[in-house]
């Protein structure tokens, strides 16, 4: 029968598709019994090859482990990277002479001095100069267990040390710090009195001919038992006025 012009055709029905049909428990089942068969089959075979295979075992956790650890160490920056220094450690720490110890600000020179004391093995390095430090500018373990105390004087080099000086750091050092060794560094020579104190109250003086040795490879536990000694006769004095302009 044919259709009036004009009149609309009935819409026509698009099938329905059809949902994927979830799976149940029962398809599951074959792909679990699987991974527990081939999980069961493995174990079987390391447990008959145990004997053979486990020093290789433990190699390959041995180097998993290394790996983590130092992975860990190197994005959390716990890990120098190749040509980084420490946190505060100046350049000076190569320091061929010490004219380059003189350019440095007094902070720079306390961050240097514990940076030699790394060097020699002392553990617990801490910088804590500044107001309130009560004369410690650096706290540290020698390498054999002793609590070392360290006081910086970054003073032109022909300054000397007064008595002052050390007579604050002596007051200290032992009864507040509880220092086994007491380290007064300067880069200056010490005068007649602060030298005289230090030899009295075992507080060793590391005057500016001993820091240039400590600063080219002469480990801390070697300038210890010289105890400030060195510092040169009135000859050297006189060589010092000369050379620095002291009148």
């Amino acid at each position: 029968m044919a259709t009036r012009r004009g009149a609309r055709r009935p819409a026509q029905r698009r099938p329905a598709q059809r949902r994927p049909a979830r799976r149940g428990p029962a398809r599951r089942a074959p792909q679990t019994r699987t991974r527990l068969g081939a999980a069961a089959a493995t174990a079987a075979l390391l447990a008959m090859t145990w004997s053979v295979i486990w020093p290789y075992v433990l190699v390959a956790a041995a180097i998993g482990t290394s790996a983590t650890a130092l992975w860990w160490l190197h994005h959390t920056d716990r890990l120098p990277r190749r040509g980084e220094r420490r946190p505060h450690e100046p350049a000076a720490l190569r320091a061929a002479s010490l004219a380059e110890v003189d350019a440095l600000s007094w902070q720079e020179f306390e961050h240097h001095v514990a940076a030699l004391c790394r060097r020699d093995g002392c553990r617990d390095v801490v910088v804590t100069g500044g107001a309130g430090d009560l004369g410690a500018d650096i706290t540290a373990t020698l390498p054999d267990g002793r609590r070392l105390v360290i006081q910086c004087k970054h003073y032109a080099p022909h300054r000397y040390v007064p008595s002052g000086d050390m007579q604050k750091f002596l007051g200290t050092a032992w009864l507040h710090h509880r220092a086994d060794v007491a380290v007064f560094a300067a880069t200056c020579p010490f005068g007649r009195a602060a030298l005289a104190l230090a030899a009295e109250h075992r507080i060793t003086a590391v005057h500016r001919d001993l820091l240039g040795l400590w600063n080219t490879g002469t480990p801390l536990t070697a300038l210890l038992a010289l105890g400030g000694a060195g510092q040169g006769d009135a000859a050297h004095r006189r060589r010092w006025r000369e050379t620095y302009g002291r009148g």
